[in-house]
């Protein structure tokens, strides 16, 4: 098994959004980044978990846990026009990005709060790389240490 952080902004997709998706599930969809796309792609099986982390908002951290619910597959909003992660360069028999589920396995019973992840920099969590310099990919592995370490946090 493999683990994972998945960041969302929380006014654009939050943790109580995928909490009232049905059956707690949804598509991770429209990340366009290519070393995020290479994670989706090469790395995350279904049965892993991942940390889904609220980004870009007045207090970011660890929100819940959820689990990969299907192997990777073409993200369709890349085909539509009507979408605003659609890319034309994206052909459907050779896609260039790609989606799989994600389903809710419990919210945290309280936020991890970035803060109090960079307390732990230097030490326990020195190579997580949410905590370092300049990366803003909203997929990352997390090691299985970084993993039971941030779980025991809670």
């Amino acid at each position: 098994m493999s683990y994972w952080l998945l960041k969302s902004e929380p006014g654009t997709f939050s943790i109580d959004d995928l909490a009232a998706s049905p059956k707690k599930t949804t598509a991770w969809d429209g990340v366009r980044n290519y070393q995020a796309r290479n994670f989706i792609r090469d790395g995350m099986k279904k049965g892993d978990l991942a940390f889904f982390y609220h980004s870009s908002c007045p207090v970011p951290g660890i929100v819940g846990i959820v689990e990969i619910a299907s192997a990777a597959y073409p993200d369709e909003t890349a085909f539509d026009p009507e979408e605003k992660y659609y890319d034309p360069k994206s052909e459907r028999d050779n896609p260039r990005w790609f989606a799989v589920d994600v389903k809710l396995k419990r919210k945290l019973k309280k936020q991890i709060d970035l803060g109090k992840l960079k307390q732990y920099a230097g030490d326990r969590l020195s190579d997580m790389k949410l905590l370092q310099r300049g990366n803003r990919l909203s997929v990352m592995p997390v090691s299985k240490k970084h993993w039971q370490f941030i779980n025991s946090l809670e």
